[in-house]
């Protein structure tokens, strides 16, 4: 939970951070075939969301943020 308090912070304006009690929040977590805790769901505006089950270190949220989400990265032309 640290983590996710400090990438809202460092998102601001650019990323919505959700946190979602799956106790209280069954369906939902149902619907997102939510097996594990934590897990992370990244919804890019456009793509696919992608799930991701498990911890990892506020680094590679980062990179997959950036990456995957924002697109700051420009994808190679073939």
């Amino acid at each position: 939970a640290p983590i996710m308090d400090d990438l809202a912070d460092y998102y601001d304006g650019k990323v919505i951070v959700y946190k979602v009690d799956t106790d209280k929040e069954k369906e939902l977590s149902s619907v997102f075939q939510v097996r594990s805790i934590p897990s992370i769901l990244f919804a890019p505006l456009e793509g696919k969301p992608a799930m991701q089950p498990g911890a990892m270190q506020k680094e590679d949220y980062i990179s997959i943020i950036d990456e995957y989400v924002l697109k700051l990265k420009e994808e190679p032309k073939i």
